[in-house]
């Protein structure tokens, strides 16, 4: 696998209505991605149009600190129980290698 870092892309659907208490168990949850070796830092947005689907983005050092040192470990089981039980749907995630551009987009405002 791949040993350079990774951005962890992951759209998340939530039960309508869940959208504040989805919030705020993923603002506690984040605190075992960062626990995790191989976690740089990660983005949470929601969408306009459809304020019940999320984008999730993470940087990981690299794709085995997502799916070795992450998913299988406590950590994922316990990040899980905190954000799964709003899921609609199981998340779709993919992986994605840094091409062009600017390598990070931040935000001044860092709500959590």
């Amino acid at each position: 696998m791949s040993d350079s870092p990774i951005l962890e892309v992951a759209q998340l659907q939530v039960n309508p209505g869940s959208e504040a208490a989805f919030e705020a168990a993923i603002a506690q949850a984040f605190a075992y991605l960062r626990q995790t070796d191989g976690y740089q830092q990660h983005q949470l947005h929601q969408c306009i149009e459809q304020p019940q689907q999320y984008l999730l983005l993470i940087q990981w050092g690299s794709l085995d600190a997502h799916l070795v040192n992450f998913r299988q470990s406590e950590n994922f089981v316990r990040w899980r129980a905190l954000i799964g039980p709003y899921f609609l749907q199981p998340p779709q995630v993919l992986h994605y290698q840094f091409r062009m551009g600017s390598p990070w987009l931040s935000q001044p405002d860092q709500r959590e």
